[in-house]
């Protein structure tokens, strides 16, 4: 007689490997908390914070110093511009506009 269980049906079927330590570790906490190995993975997929790793390759560290390139680029732009500004607001603009 097939087992029955009081779950929701399921057809996808997840496949991993792992060595005697990891299955074991995996074992061990799945019977500590009293539940199926696939209820356990059901569990930690919920629970579970994944926070991804960044790594930097050498084209990273390239598009990275272009970056901070065009950033003190961009500031020496900036500091031009509030130089202009700033002789505009003392001096006067150096042309004489008809404003109708």
């Amino acid at each position: 007689m097939p087992k029955k269980y009081n779950t929701p049906k399921r057809s996808v079927v997840v496949k991993t490997r792992m060595n005697d330590e990891e299955y074991a570790d995996f074992t061990e906490r799945a019977r500590f908390c009293g539940i199926s190995q696939s209820e356990f993975i059901r569990r930690a997929i919920d629970d579970a914070v994944i926070k991804p790793i960044i790594t930097v390759s050498p084209v990273n560290e390239k598009l990275l110093s272009a970056v901070g390139s065009l950033t003190a680029q961009l500031s020496k732009i900036g500091g031009n511009l509030n130089q202009i500004a700033r002789f505009l607001n003392e001096h006067g603009t150096p042309y004489k506009f008809a404003i109708k």
